[in-house]
């Protein structure tokens, strides 16, 4: 089974290789990432989160899901000493960068419900991926046509946060400014949940930010720094290095 659909603002597309695994199972995939969007997406007005951003709803009121994405988002605020931070002075409350991540690992979880084994989810980039070997393409953050590294994942998640999509749209919040340490972070986890919210909090601290992920248990780095610089940990599943420096 195989499907692309546009969500959210960027492709998602799904391989399943069970045979025995119904097509309803995508379908439930892709109407949840659609749920997720009219539901978390902060450039919708009636959105939950809007609406939360805007002190519309009492604590009561917000749904479970909100509750865990908040509680999520404060984690990393915290553990980062404020560099994460989804509530920013000028832009109001948009916890995308933690919403990506878990909306994507919960629709591998409907998968693996419905039975699917071997499959790939890959979110604009972003992947979930059970049952490999599987190879994941790291794009090289200054090269557009050429990837910095190859990984292989057999169970788990990769996710890299850059520049190059949205340019400085990443703001550490101890400063208020644009976090340009980085050139891109990749970090690889059990969860598509904790890969892309390790990955875009260690962004927004720039080059401490490196050092911060690499101590978090079962999280592997490969970072790219000003100059071309690579970082990675020792576990980092390299499947092939780069055919040139990066």
């Amino acid at each position: 089974m195989r499907r692309v659909e546009h969500v959210m603002g960027f492709p998602v597309s799904l391989r399943v290789d069970d045979e025995d695994v119904p097509e309803r199972a995508a379908d439930a995939v892709f109407a949840w990432l659609r749920e997720v969007d009219e539901r978390f997406s902060p450039f919708k007005p009636g959105s939950e989160v809007s609406r939360h951003g805007r002190g519309e709803l009492e604590p009561h009121e917000l749904s479970e899901d909100l509750v865990e994405v908040l509680g999520l988002c404060e984690r990393y605020r915290l553990a980062t000493g404020g560099a994460f931070d989804v509530r920013l002075p000028g832009r109001g409350f948009d916890p995308c960068a933690v919403v990506k991540g878990w909306s994507v690992q919960r629709g591998a979880q409907l998968l693996r419900a419905a039975g699917a084994r071997r499959f790939c989810l890959n979110a604009g980039g972003d992947v979930v991926a059970s049952g490999g070997p599987w190879r994941v393409g790291v794009r090289h953050p200054e090269h557009a046509g050429r990837l910095c590294t190859v990984l292989e994942l057999t169970d788990g998640a990769v996710a890299t946060s850059a520049r190059y999509e949205r340019g400085d749209h990443i703001i550490d919040g101890r400063t208020g400014h644009p976090a340009t340490g980085l050139l891109s972070m990749t970090v690889v986890a059990a969860t598509l949940t904790e890969a892309d919210s390790v990955a875009t909090a260690a962004f927004a601290m720039g080059a401490e930010g490196i050092e911060w992920a690499a101590s978090l248990a079962g999280c592997e780095v490969f970072a790219v720094v000003a100059g071309g610089q690579v970082l990675r940990t020792a576990d980092f599943p390299v499947a092939e290095e780069p055919s040139a420096d990066v």
